[in-house]
């Protein structure tokens, strides 16, 4: 499985981004997707997933009510819709992807993914 992550940037607090990633090589909606951030010298952490049909999605509680995980089977890309950015929220942030066989399984876990994407800088800052 291939990701291919993009939308990141510079955006002022209180801003809005969507994030995409883009998969190929694997039937998409065979596929638990999710986005993971890291900051600079902080650990990779968990923000959001959702499964493989969309059923169901979760979402850190430093993000919940702010950020929107969803995903589109036909495009085979899962978006990440960011509001009200915090300075905070400045990370690299990966998408991640591992296959599953039951339709509401999600991970939390970064250590469960196989497949990861390479990644897209967002900074908040005025």
């Amino acid at each position: 499985v291939q990701l291919q992550a993009s939308g990141g940037g510079l955006v002022q607090p209180g801003g809005s981004l969507r994030l995409s990633c883009a998969a190929s090589g694997r039937t998409f909606n065979m596929l638990v997707m999710a986005w993971f951030r890291q900051a600079p010298g902080q650990e990779r952490e968990f923000v959001a997933t959702i499964s493989r049909i969309g059923s169901s999605s979760y979402s850190a509680d430093s993000v919940k009510d702010r950020f929107t995980i969803s995903r589109d089977n036909a495009k085979s890309t899962v978006y990440l819709e960011m509001n009200s950015l915090k300075p905070e929220d400045t990370a690299v942030y990966y998408c991640a992807a591992k296959s599953a066989f039951n339709s509401g399984t999600v991970y939390f876990k970064r250590e469960y993914y196989d497949y990861w994407g390479q990644g897209t800088q967002v900074t908040v800052s005025s």
